[in-house]
């Protein structure tokens, strides 16, 4: 049965994350801490992979829907690609410039990246 508005507000932290499935694989995170994520759970190239769809109520249950749409979509497509990977979310000509921030903020990570 798929979620409510209703359901998701009711939704009370427990000790342990608890997740409230919506369906084709999309769930609402619970976690103890009181935060609210969407997750999707899908499968590519023979690996089950788990996309973040953004933390409710900054993103509602009809953007959540809409959003997974998307992304089955860009997975149905077989373009190889990720839905909304990296190459996506960047500007054009914008480098990733994570490896190069990591060891100004924080030096203790810098030996674990190789």
């Amino acid at each position: 049965m798929p979620l409510t508005d209703t359901a998701i507000k009711k939704a009370k932290p427990g000790p342990s994350p608890a997740k409230l499935s919506d369906g084709k694989g999309m769930y609402l995170l619970v976690n103890p801490n009181g935060s609210r994520l969407w997750r999707w759970k899908y499968r590519a190239d023979g690996k089950e992979k788990v996309m973040a769809l953004g933390s409710y109520p900054d993103v509602s249950l009809a953007r959540a829907r809409d959003a997974m749409g998307a992304a089955r979509k860009v997975l149905a497509a077989g373009s190889g690609q990720r839905p909304y990977g990296r190459a996506q979310s960047r500007k054009a000509g914008q480098k990733d410039r994570s490896r190069k921030l990591i060891p100004d903020h924080c030096p203790a990570l810098v030996g674990s990246m190789a």
